[in-house]
């Protein structure tokens, strides 16, 4: 049994550790082109290569399911087509014990995958991030990120209900006191134009369908001494000079390690007390989607493993074409659920969190009836 557990093992970690360099490669190929930019700049080599590095973990939570559905539908397929796994059987091994080696490691690799998705991954972006701004090579409207209070602009509060490319919806801009941090004014938006001055270091947003609300200075808690302005167009000026020296970085959702993400889902009201009700639901179920796309994830590879075995056995195949023709379509399917979820992300009454669930209780109790079968 010995023989045939290293026997096995060899066979799909060969064939895994190629299809694991061939994904990452082709996944970190942005990488390369960014690392190239970069020392074009005039960037020393050992910031580049801490760059380059720092990509690695998320392309990592990629390239490790994918690579053990390839080969798992390989190795199972060559068995199948050679007729070694009916002497495997015939010698008195169920399927059961002769898939165990590699299914005990797909379970290895999905703890490690839990660790890198949960720790490892959303440490190296932020890390990449904070290497990038100190770099000052980052571009600012991704400062303006959305779902969120930015801070970073000195003199404003900025809130972006959605962004896409330079334009965005749903502002909120709060003008700070640089002395006590008392809001002066209050600015709200239905969209606006985001444009870059980097000579003037400057960022400039022309608001469009404008509120904005003055509170009297001498009694700023006084509604009836308010004055209220409204205008088709208002253009804002962020200075962004300051914030390029200053390394310090907000992190983002995708910056957030499961515990960080944990403490703001159960503390809402104190993370973000300037929302609305409405608006704290919207992010609970951001902050939720995030969480759980990556736990599931990293369940991707025991899940596959189940599903590529009896596949694998039933195409009666070796050849590498048929197995990737395969592991794309399964990938594909399995990854559309992400997909969904991700575009319901503002909806928190559908509980788009639980939607990949439901593809891997099915994905996995398919598997396990196959197998049975197959046995």
């Amino acid at each position: 049994m010995r023989k045939l557990t290293r026997y096995l093992l060899v066979d799909f970690l060969g064939t895994f550790a190629v299809a694991m360099l061939l994904i990452t490669f082709a996944m970190i190929i942005g990488a390369i082109y960014q690392a190239i930019e970069v020392m074009a700049r005039g960037i020393a080599v050992g910031v580049v290569g801490r760059f380059f590095i720092y990509n690695i973990p998320y392309t990592l939570s990629c390239s490790i399911p994918i690579s053990a559905l390839f080969s798992s539908l390989l190795l199972f397929g060559r068995l199948s087509s050679d007729s070694e796994l009916n002497a495997m059987k015939s010698s008195g091994l169920s399927l059961w014990q002769i898939a165990a080696p590699i299914l005990l490691f797909a379970v290895g690799l999905s703890a490690f995958c839990v660790y890198n998705n949960g720790y490892v991954f959303p440490a190296t972006e932020y890390a990449n991030r904070k290497l990038i701004k100190g770099m000052g090579v980052e571009d600012p409207i991704k400062l303006l990120d959305e779902g969120r209070f930015i801070r970073e602009f000195p003199g404003y509060m900025i809130y972006v209900g959605k962004k896409r490319g330079n334009k965005v919806k749903d502002l909120v801009v709060y003008e700070v006191d640089k002395k006590d941090g008392s809001i002066t004014s209050s600015i709200r938006a239905g969209g606006g134009l985001i444009t870059v001055d980097k000579e003037k270091a400057e960022l400039r947003i022309d608001l469009e369908d404008v509120r904005i609300e003055v509170p009297d200075a001498g009694n700023p808690d006084d509604a009836t001494k308010t004055r209220y302005i409204n205008a088709k167009a208002f253009p804002i000026r962020l200075d962004f000079t300051e914030l390029l020296g200053d390394q310090k970085v907000t992190k983002k959702r995708r910056n957030m390690t499961l515990p960080e993400m944990l403490y703001r889902i159960r503390n809402m009201d104190e993370v973000y007390p300037r929302l609305s009700s409405k608006q704290r639901d919207i992010q609970y179920c951001r902050y939720m989607v995030d969480m759980h796309k990556r736990l599931y994830l990293a369940v991707a590879p025991i899940t596959f493993v189940l599903i590529a075995i009896p596949l694998g056995i039933r195409s009666h195949r070796k050849e590498s074409s048929i197995g990737m023709l395969m592991s794309l379509a399964i990938v594909f399917v399995y990854y559309l659920f992400i997909v969904i979820a991700d575009s319901l992300d503002t909806s928190p009454q559908l509980m788009p969190w639980l939607i990949p669930w439901v593809g891997i209780v099915c994905a996995q109790i398919a598997g396990l009836i196959m197998i049975r079968r197959a046995n």
